[in-house]
């Protein structure tokens, strides 16, 4: 679905992506770990159109999307949830996922039944202020936000970042739960041991190159993976 092929990106004078490729399959979960400094997060907003590469092609559904805005990018079916969240404070529950939907101009009823269906907690608060929600409930609301563009290929940068360990177990299952209903998922996390557990492929990336892919259970396995990035 997604094929990233030498990748490039320079923040000034410093060569943030340092000519990566790797590939996500459709219906997928596929995550990239890593040290902070990595490039990982660079490389999400690259693939977004947040950022322009300096070199290399990132293509979708056998498209050449490189450096297109992000506009055409959500249109095309990828959407980013953001670390930290990034939800509106001072709109409410529904606002915010009607936000999600800006680009489309079709009845979006059926998708605002299918998040709260998901996440039964933000039909409860529906008429709540975003800024108002607890640290896991906003996460929930930026994941149904992007839900709300019908995306094909759903990207996550640090899903569990500041939530506490029963919160980050939900985040999970609700990340398996959307790709069982289809979405690809590309998934940046901190936490390697359930970033691993849940992705069907992963990619270390370190100083701004892949060093290491393979399935999530293999790199679970991997004595240097286990060293660096698992603490055992």
């Amino acid at each position: 679905m997604l094929k990233i092929t030498d990748l490039k990106v320079n923040y000034g004078g410093i060569e943030a992506v340092k000519g990566i490729s790797f590939e996500v399959p459709e219906k997928s979960i596929v995550t990239l770990i890593g040290a902070n400094g990595a490039g990982k997060s660079t490389t999400l907003r690259t693939i977004c159109g947040l950022v322009k590469p300096a070199g290399g092609k990132v293509e979708f559904m056998g498209e050449d999307i490189t450096g297109k805005d992000p506009t055409s990018i959500v249109s095309r079916g990828i959407t980013l949830v953001p670390e930290g969240r990034k939800i509106f404070p001072n709109l409410t529950v529904l606002e915010n996922l009607k936000i999600g939907a800006y680009l489309r101009n079709d009845d979006i009823s059926e998708d605002l039944k299918w998040v709260y269906d998901l996440f039964p907690r933000l039909k409860e608060r529906e008429w709540q202020l975003g800024g108002t929600l607890s640290g896991g409930e906003q996460q929930m609301l930026a994941v149904g936000r992007a839900l709300m563009s019908r995306p094909k290929l759903m990207m996550m940068d640090e899903p569990s970042l500041g939530l506490a360990p029963l919160i980050v177990s939900n985040i999970f299952e609700i990340i398996k739960e959307v790709n069982r209903l289809g979405v690809t998922i590309l998934l940046i996390e901190q936490n390697a041991n359930m970033a691993l557990q849940t992705a069907d492929i992963g990619y270390v990336m370190e100083t701004g190159r892949i060093t290491l892919s393979g399935s999530g259970q293999d790199l679970m396995n991997n004595p240097d993976v286990k060293a660096a990035y698992l603490g055992t």
